[in-house]
């Protein structure tokens, strides 16, 4: 098990919940009803890849440690910039944003696809 990325990957879901909430009782009645929706889509993928960190921190003992690492930080990088880019969206009604949104997108992408390559290679670490 890597500590590290269970760790951080609860830290996420804390602050992904936390986030959620305040999307819905504070900013629900402060920014554009698009805006809440782009906001829920932050949070939602915030939340499924904080679960995924907390995921590959229990299978790091099972999978080689670099590639572990690497689907750990890309998950992480992922959250960062697309859930807030889509956040600071939300937000600030700043189109801009959006064009750095799938970038955090091909980091999840790029994460769960080195995750496969790292499981169907042999069970040598």
């Amino acid at each position: 098990m890597d500590r590290r990325f269970v760790a951080l990957g609860s830290a996420m879901a804390f602050l992904g919940i936390a986030l959620g909430a305040f999307g819905t009782h504070v900013l629900k009645d402060r920014i554009s009803t698009s805006g809440i929706e782009i906001w829920k889509t932050g949070v939602q993928y915030h939340l499924i890849h904080a679960i995924g960190l907390v995921l590959v921190g229990i299978l790091a003992g099972n999978l080689p440690a670099k590639s572990i690492k690497t689907v750990g930080w890309l998950m992480f990088s992922g959250i960062v910039i697309f859930s807030g880019s889509l956040y600071a969206l939300a937000v600030t009604d700043v189109k801009i944003l959006g064009a750095i949104t799938p970038l955090g997108g091909l980091c999840f992408l790029a994460s769960w696809a080195t995750l496969v390559a790292s499981a169907t290679k042999s069970s040598d670490h």
